[in-house]
């Protein structure tokens, strides 16, 4: 890809059992976590293989300096999360660039092969997209677009890690 894809600002794992992972990282530096539990995904908001998505994930959010740090725990329904798991079993499952232009960056990265597999938009608060990158060593690229009331939440969680 030749856009410029901005910082990785994320790094994320998917998991069966999310409580076991908060604890393992929490041991490594992460500070406290804020859970969403049951945060649903549905066909309004997500597209999974360019179908309409239809799933419910866990999701717990912490950071370790200013890396955001975020777990993914499938709840119901077929995701990137659970074909990852399919796939591969627990673990690190992406990291999340932030590119200055998030169309300039899809548009790229389908022209070099790596097409969208899930994408949302999450009530114009953020818009995201991952491509495989798993046959080059990282499963998963995250592709996102955070809007200022996402990113005030992140503070939010930014200052309850500390």
């Amino acid at each position: 890809m030749a856009a410029d894809c901005g910082p990785i600002t994320q790094i994320a794992w998917v998991s069966t059992d999310i409580d076991a992972t908060e604890r393992l990282l929490s041991g490594f530096g992460a500070g406290a976590w804020t859970r969403l539990p049951d945060t649903a995904f549905g066909p309004g908001m997500c597209r999974y293989r360019g179908e309409p998505a239809d799933f419910t994930a866990h999701i717990s959010l912490s950071y370790l300096a200013d890396m955001q740090l975020e777990l993914i725990q499938p709840v119901t329904g077929t995701s990137i999360y659970t074909e990852f798991l399919d796939r591969s079993g627990p673990g690190l499952h992406h990291v999340c660039f932030e590119p200055p232009d998030f169309d300039i960056a899809i548009e790229e990265a389908a022209a070099t092969g790596l097409p969208v597999i899930q994408d949302g938009n999450i009530g114009g608060t953020m818009r995201f997209a991952y491509i495989d990158g798993a046959a080059s060593g990282v499963p998963y690229i995250e592709i996102a677009e955070i809007g200022e009331d996402m990113r005030r939440f992140y503070r939010y969680v930014k200052d309850h890690a500390q």
